[in-house]
């Protein structure tokens, strides 16, 4: 994983790296674990989730799983001139989450931190691609390295976006309140929510 080779073998670090694919999008929890649970409300969704299970339960109460042989997933466009939609957002979105949950348990960063990220990144990325365009090439695939490089250079770019709104705004909470505090706020809302969809199912029946 790319941030270890930072900042060493943190163990956070090395929890979200044996995640196959941490930004699935996929959960199931029991529903006493959702009241505890602050959710980002940006493409931070994923890793600020398993962030939070990370802090809130032992390890070995977490598990992965392949759901379906085959994944219809949902692309998003590179959004190369737009910092406010497509992969551009969510890149920018889910670093800073990383560089939130890593200041929580004590990193210290400055712009030096995020150059040394970037350029890891960069050196990495490049590397990867080299290594696909090979695959491809023995499986007579073609891969567009150019287009594949350009990606990896607005990905770059966006970590010392995201190090600089970081940095500017360290305080920034884009959390949706727990479960918890909103029945501490509302103590009522567990009431008037079951009450609302019966009142829903009554109308327009069960959905489908």
């Amino acid at each position: 994983m790319l941030p270890q080779k930072v900042f060493g073998h943190l163990d956070y670090l090395d929890y979200l790296d044996s995640y196959r694919y941490p930004l699935a999008g996929e959960f199931s929890f029991r529903r006493d674990v959702m009241t505890d649970l602050r959710i980002p409300s940006d493409w931070g969704l994923e890793i600020g989730v398993l962030s939070e299970m990370y802090r809130n339960y032992s390890t070995n109460r977490l598990c992965q799983v392949d759901i379906a042989d085959i994944y219809d997933h949902k692309h998003q466009d590179l959004s190369a001139d737009n910092d406010d939609g497509g992969l551009s957002k969510m890149s920018i979105d889910i670093t800073k989450a990383i560089f939130r949950k890593l200041a929580t348990n004590g990193t210290i960063f400055n712009q030096e931190t995020f150059r040394t990220i970037k350029a890891t990144y960069y050196r990495v990325a490049l590397d990867f691609i080299e290594t696909y365009k090979n695959d491809a090439e023995i499986n007579g695939l073609k891969l567009d390295v150019h287009t594949e490089e350009q990606a990896v250079e607005l990905f770059a770019s966006n970590i010392m976006k995201a190090g600089n709104q970081y940095l500017d705004n360290p305080m920034e909470t884009p959390f949706i309140p727990s479960w918890n505090r909103v029945v501490s706020a509302f103590p009522g809302v567990m009431s008037q929510l079951a009450q609302a969809v019966e009142l829903d199912m009554a109308q327009y029946g069960p959905k489908k």
